[in-house]
C-alpha cells in the first residue's frame, strides 16, 4: 500500500491542531484517513492508497482538491499533482529530506499569498464590428476608376477587401495588447506575479493567473471591477482565491 501526497506544508504541525483540522475535513480518496510525514520544518499530508483506488475521475479529483483547499486556509503549502504516490512513509520522508532546500524556497515564495485566475472572454464578431469604423478610416478610398482601368476594378476591390481585413485584425490585436498592458500595469502596482496566455481561443482572449499577498485581495477585486466598466465589450471572470497551483517551480527529486 502506497502513500498519496496531497500537499507539502510549511512547519511541523502540532498533532492536536492537525487532529482538530482533520476531524472537520472529509477523508482522503477512498475514505482513507489523512496523516502527516515530517522532516525538519516541512511536512507532507498523505493518506494510504491502493493503486486500483487511484482513478482519475471527477469524484477523486474533487476530494483531492478539497483536502488541499482546506489545508491552505490554515497553512502555507505547496499543492501536489493528483497521483503523487510514494511507496511508504519512509519514502516520503526521504523525498522531503532530499528536496528540503528547494521546497523551503518555494514555500517562502508563496507564504501569505493566494492565487487568482482571470479569464477574459469576448464576442469576437461583436468586437470586430465595434472597431471596424476605425479600421476603415485607415484605408484610403480608391479614386474613381477611369475607362482604362475600369476592367480591373474587381481585382482592386479584392485587394482593398483583403487590406481591410488585415487592418481589422491588426486593430483587434492592438486592442487586446492594450488591455493586457493596462492589466499588467495594475498587477505590478499590487506587487503581484502575473502569468497569462493571449488569444487562447476565438472567444477567450486572455487566460491569466496572479499570485499576490492576501492583503491585496480586495484591491485586485476592485481593479477587475474597474476594468469591467472600462472595457464593457469584454467579459471578465475572476476566480479564487486558490492554493498556488501555478506558482510552484520545483521538480521533486525522488529518493535514490
Amino acid at each position: 500500500m502506497g502513500k498519496l501526497i496531497y500537499a507539502i506544508l510549511s512547519g511541523k504541525p502540532g498533532s492536536e491542531m492537525l487532529k482538530a483540522l482533520f476531524a472537520g475535513m472529509k477523508k482522503g480518496i477512498a475514505e482513507t484517513e489523512l496523516a502527516v510525514v515530517s522532516s525538519g520544518q516541512i511536512s507532507a499530508v498523505v493518506s494510504d492508497i491502493v493503486k486500483a483506488d487511484l482513478v482519475a475521475n471527477q469524484a477523486n479529483a474533487i476530494t483531492f482538491a478539497d483536502v488541499i483547499e482546506i489545508l491552505a486556509q490554515q497553512y502555507t503549502l505547496l499543492p501536489m499533482r493528483f497521483g503523487s504516490v510514494m511507496e511508504s512513509a519512509d519514502s516520503v520522508s526521504m523525498m522531503l529530506e532530499r528536496n528540503y532546500e528547494e521546497i523551503q524556497k518555494n514555500l517562502q515564495k508563496v507564504e501569505n499569498k493566494v492565487e487568482y485566475g482571470l479569464k477574459i472572454f469576448c464576442n469576437s464578431e461583436k468586437l470586430r464590428e465595434q472597431i471596424k469604423p476605425k479600421s476603415e478610416e485607415l484605408i484610403l478610398s480608391p479614386g474613381k476608376p477611369d475607362s482604362e482601368t475600369s476592367n480591373h476594378s474587381i481585382y482592386r476591390d479584392y485587394v482593398n477587401n483583403k487590406l481591410k481585413e488585415h487592418r481589422l485584425e491588426e486593430l483587434l490585436l492592438a486592442y487586446i495588447d492594450s488591455v493586457i498592458a493596462q492589466i499588467t500595469e495594475k498587477i505590478n502596482q499590487l506587487s503581484a506575479v502575473l502569468k497569462f496566455k493571449k488569444i487562447v481561443t476565438e472567444t477567450t482572449i486572455i487566460d491569466a493567473v496572479f499570485l499576490l499577498d492576501k492583503e491585496q485581495e480586495n484591491n485586485l477585486i476592485q481593479a477587475i471591477d474597474d476594468f469591467k466598466n472600462q472595457f464593457n465589450a469584454l467579459n471578465f471572470v475572476l476566480t479564487g482565491p486558490w492554493p498556488p497551483y501555478n506558482f510552484v517551480e520545483t521538480t521533486i527529486k525522488l529518493p535514490k
